[in-house]
């Protein structure tokens, strides 16, 4: 029988993508923390599950003691698979490079190293340090994708912003003075309440607000429990108090970034209502400073948003280069008279997102059909 410090790629490959789907269920849910997707495997010629664990929501107890728990005390010379570097430094909890040790894991496997000063790196020094055998870069890539957020908050202060919008087949995303006009069918709609319920939060500028009055809330058969937080760009606080955000406030959050200065009876009102408001720096055209915005969010310990605001936020976001990935989503039925014209570089399938921006994924969804940008470089900003 091989040894488990040489255990075979394949099956090292097959748990570790069965914790990355693990981790993908609480995406939204663990924040400040990230999902993490934690597997205890017994070695031996047939391997097989001990245990499971996933970041809890609110972010702890943290995936890899949930998994050492269920394992028991089988987890004695077994492997775990983890889709992040496991914790060393102390925190609300204790470090889990000391659970893995009590519980005398003898190989642990990881997908991605934390980027975290307090980790990078030391968790997997004190496991090998300790007499662990210890296996890194196991389907990285694909453990990235669901960690994007905690990646992104960690090497550049600011949340991983992916940007939706819906482009007719005539390069439109609406029709002047029509609220909500549909450019995608039930399909496209339901995968895009799947994205909301994936992301610490939902963005759109004061102009999608006053044009369409958005819930911006995740509305899935049998998903009760995401709220992602409701965030609007409203350089003077111009959220009207009788929109549908406003009045849900108090049971959903919502907050309001406006431009330092902005009107402050506005901002109280919209305080009192129940709405966080927070003021940003603005740029030389005195609108809100988008960098900023974003940096504040970050500090807050958002860790992922997910832009829906219309062409003018759109186009701003991209020409400042906060976009880390584009969700386009491309209608099947023209809009005609009347159409409100998308970001150019939307337009032709996103060709003009190719200069920075990578197609990593394309898919029907009925009749329409998504297309998946990514950041050429995700560790510059």
């Amino acid at each position: 029988m091989p040894s488990i410090a040489n255990a075979d790629p394949e099956t090292d490959a097959r748990f570790m993508a069965a914790a990355i789907a693990l981790a993908r269920r609480h995406l939204g849910a663990t924040q400040p923390n990230p999902s993490v997707g934690a597997i205890v495997v017994a070695p031996g010629p047939v391997p097989h599950v001990l245990g499971r664990g996933v970041t809890a929501p609110g972010g702890r107890p943290h995936a890899e003691p949930q998994a050492l728990a269920q394992a028991g005390a089988a987890a004695r010379g077994a492997t775990i698979y983890s889709t992040l570097e496991p914790c060393s430094h102390i925190g609300k909890t204790p470090p889990c490079v000391d659970a893995i040790i009590r519980a005398g894991i003898a190989r642990v496997v990881v997908a991605v190293l934390d980027p975290d000063p307090r980790v990078a790196g030391r968790g997997c020094r004190f496991l090998r340090e300790a007499g662990v055998d210890v296996s890194t870069g196991v389907m990285t890539a694909a453990a990235e994708e669901g960690l994007a957020g905690f990646l992104t908050h960690r090497r550049l202060g600011r949340p991983h912003l992916t940007l939706k919008l819906a482009v007719s087949p005539d390069g439109a995303i609406g029709r002047a003075g029509e609220a909500n006009v549909a450019v995608t069918g039930a399909a496209a709609r339901a995968a895009v309440h799947a994205m909301r319920a994936e992301s610490d939060a939902v963005m759109v500028g004061i102009g999608t607000a006053l044009a369409d009055d958005p819930r911006l809330d995740v509305r899935l058969d049998g998903v009760i429990d995401r709220k992602p937080l409701r965030v609007v760009i409203d350089a003077e606080a111009r959220l009207p108090l009788a929109s549908r955000l406003v009045r849900t406030a108090p049971e959903h959050p919502v907050w309001v970034i406006a431009g330092g200065g902005a009107p402050s009876a506005r901002m109280r009102a919209l305080r009192d209502a129940g709405v966080h408001v927070i003021e940003a720096a603005r740029d030389d055209a005195g609108r809100v400073s988008l960098a900023d915005a974003l940096r504040l969010l970050g500090l807050y310990g958002v860790m992922s948003v997910l832009c829906e605001g219309g062409t003018e936020l759109a186009a701003a976001l991209l020409a400042h280069d906060l976009v880390d990935r584009v969700a386009l989503f491309e209608g099947a039925i023209p809009l005609g008279a009347g159409a409100i014209a998308a970001p150019p570089s939307l337009a032709n399938r996103g060709a003009g997102l190719r200069e920075r921006f990578l197609l990593v994924g394309a898919r029907a969804h009925g009749p329409d059909r998504l297309s998946t940008f990514e950041r050429r470089h995700r560790d510059k900003g």
